[in-house]
């Protein structure tokens, strides 16, 4: 009897997390799109990157304490707390387009407001993935099994990322100048009433630790006193800046400029379009993660993450070599009525196709990471939801440097981070501190 129970609160454990990780991947690249509408309002594409930025941002001031909360109040209030943060970051966003604060700075005020819930709702995620990581890997055992259940909740992750990207492009069409906020009313106000209804649920649920810990227990020491925890924390930082960035791409000025060049009347088709390439990206990580839900018991996670990064390095090569070669694809413009030709780079393909080996990336350097580290993997976890902010910071240096130098040149980014994931897999993904009590 006590083991049927024990394995009824293991599902109803596992299927929430799923849950949760289908709500942190819509809200992860909500900011993206939206940051759109204020590019064209404040002029200037690095600032209208900030929302995606702040997003991030908060995983760098709420990792490390979040991994605090979550050995103090456990799983299910940390849980809590996520969803009732996540409504109330949304909710503060969708004020941003309704108030009317004039200028600070130069820069409208309601902006302000905008990249606050940005930042709140940063806080919602980090603490969302604080809590899905490690239940997922560690109820389990961790090893093969947990590595196969997360990449398994990844796909909802995936999929309702995907999800985000191209619900903006669809609802406005092409954002310009005359864009308002406020357009994506809907959308906001749908995903905060799932993230209070979630706050809800939750708080009904019969959700305990993965793991019982004492309450006396000791840290004699820190995670990354271990050098592949270490390590791995460095490499989840680079893994985010491939997994925004990539995406954020094949949604760029520069990308849509190529596919509408010298066709008349391709603006709205060439930003769907683009929409849809990001989209496509996220749709690839979805096969790709239930691809390794699949046989993630039979792989080890360091022969996945060798392939994985090896094989989109070699995708960002061809990708980047191929972006002046064009394939003409008619796309209808549903509110015009019309149908334009659009001139997709071969390139862009390439880049969609890297999804695929994304996808597996970030359960598996999570596994490889906390795999021997025992009592110290909330904190692991804390550590590595700081890093998260990578998926700010790299995409933002990316977009700079696509801006101010060259757009290929801005590629450099996430071709360093694919080869440090490469080595790491290769080389420092062992653990070589067995010696640290982590009972």
């Amino acid at each position: 009897m006590e083991t049927q129970q024990k394995k009824g609160g293991s599902l109803i454990a596992i299927v929430t997390m799923f849950a949760l990780y289908a709500m942190c991947g819509f809200m992860t690249y909500l900011a993206a799109p939206a940051g759109d509408i204020w590019k064209f309002k404040i002029g200037s594409v690095t600032l209208g990157n900030l929302g995606n930025m702040m997003n991030f941002l908060a995983y760098l001031f709420m990792g490390y304490p979040m991994g605090m909360i979550l050995q103090k109040a456990g799983y299910k209030r940390t849980a809590i707390l996520a969803c009732a943060t996540g409504a109330a970051g949304i909710l503060v966003q969708l004020l941003s387009g309704y108030v009317s604060l004039g200028t600070v700075g130069g820069v409208p005020g309601e902006w302000f407001v905008y990249l606050l819930g940005a930042f709140i709702s940063g806080t919602s995620n980090c603490l969302l993935n604080g809590v899905i990581n490690p239940m997922l890997n560690t109820i389990v055992g961790g090893g093969n099994k947990g590595n196969q259940l997360n990449l398994a909740g990844g796909s909802c992750n995936s999929l309702f990322q995907g999800f985000s990207m191209l619900i903006v492009p669809a609802v406005v069409g092409k954002v310009t100048a005359e864009t308002q906020f406020a357009e994506v009313a809907g959308v906001l106000g749908v995903a905060a009433a799932i993230f209070i209804a979630a706050t809800v649920i939750i708080a009904f649920l019969p959700i305990a630790n993965p793991v019982q810990r004492s309450k006396d227990v000791v840290y004699e020491r820190s995670a990354l006193a271990f050098r592949h925890c270490l390590l791995g924390v460095v490499g989840i930082f680079l893994y985010m800046g491939v997994e925004a960035g990539i995406p954020i791409a094949t949604q760029s000025d520069q990308i849509k400029e190529i596919m509408a060049s010298g066709i008349a009347g391709a603006g709205d088709a060439a930003a769907v379009m683009a929409g849809t390439l990001a989209m496509a990206v996220f749709v690839l990580m979805l096969v790709g993660r239930l691809l390794g839900a699949a046989f993630g018991g039979k792989i080890s996670p360091r022969a996945m993450l060798l392939w994985a990064s090896g094989i989109s390095l070699a995708l960002l090569v061809v990708g980047v070599t191929l972006i002046g070669c064009g394939v003409t694809i008619p796309w209808e413009v549903a509110s015009k009525g019309t149908t334009v030709t659009v001139n997709v780079p071969v390139g862009a393909f390439c880049f969609v196709l890297m999804g695929i080996c994304t996808s597996v990336m970030w359960s598996v350097i999570f596994n490889l990471s906390t795999e021997g580290v025992g009592k110290y993997t909330e904190q692991a976890s804390g550590l590595f939801m700081t890093m998260v902010v990578g998926g700010g910071i790299l995409p933002l240096i990316q977009t700079w440097i696509g801006a101010n130098v060259a757009f290929l040149a801005g590629f450099v980014v996430p071709g360093a981070c694919l080869a440090y994931l490469f080595l790491y897999a290769l080389v420092f993904s062992k653990n070589v501190n067995p010696d640290i009590k982590i009972d």
